[in-house]
């Protein structure tokens, strides 16, 4: 009988902690990101190679500490997006990172077959925003944008413990390598 009990005990137990487990990792860690007008969404420029803001409306942003991948914002764009090409560092298409299913207007689908079919541009937003990590921003045709960050060259070398040589930039608190 006892041998009973400690089992269901540990099933139970076991149960809990994968709930938890479940909802630190979808929930938990998340928060919504302060909108700071006119600062949110920014592209860097071709012509000078930094970034600068672009016009911008209906900006929703979460973000976790947990981890530097974790931004994911939705906003619309203000301007003609036709008018970016050219001002803008444009990127390959790439895969968009998923984002909770409760953040719905964070639509990945949407975004990868928009990348995939050239409805939908992805642009440089900011080199390096946490060390390894670029903020990257794609823009629909009609409009609607789209932001997340993205481990660059250094981030995946650095982080799968591979030397990252001198083209990247020393991590911060730590000589070079």
């Amino acid at each position: 009988m006892s041998g009973k009990v400690i089992a269901i005990g540990l099933v139970v137990l076991s149960a809990l902690f994968g709930v938890g487990m479940y909802y630190m990792q979808v929930y938990g860690y998340y928060y919504d990101v302060t909108p700071r007008p006119g600062q949110d969404v920014k592209m860097v420029s071709v012509a000078t190679g930094q970034p600068e803001p672009v016009a911008y409306a209906d900006f929703r942003a979460i973000d976790a500490d947990s981890s530097p991948i974790r931004y994911r914002a939705c906003f619309t764009l203000s301007e003609d997006p036709a008018a970016l090409g050219g001002r803008f560092v444009e990127l390959p298409p790439k895969e968009p990172r998923v984002a909770p299913d409760w953040f719905d207007c964070f639509e990945e689908e949407t975004i990868d077959a928009g990348l995939r079919d050239g409805s939908v541009r992805l642009y440089l937003g900011q080199k390096n925003i946490h060390y390894g990590v670029d903020r990257v921003v794609a823009i629909a045709e009609d409009g609607r944008g789209w932001a997340w960050n993205e481990p660059n060259d250094c981030g995946r070398k650095a982080w799968d413990g591979t030397p990252v040589g001198e083209a990247c930039p020393p991590r911060p608190g730590k000589a070079a390598e």
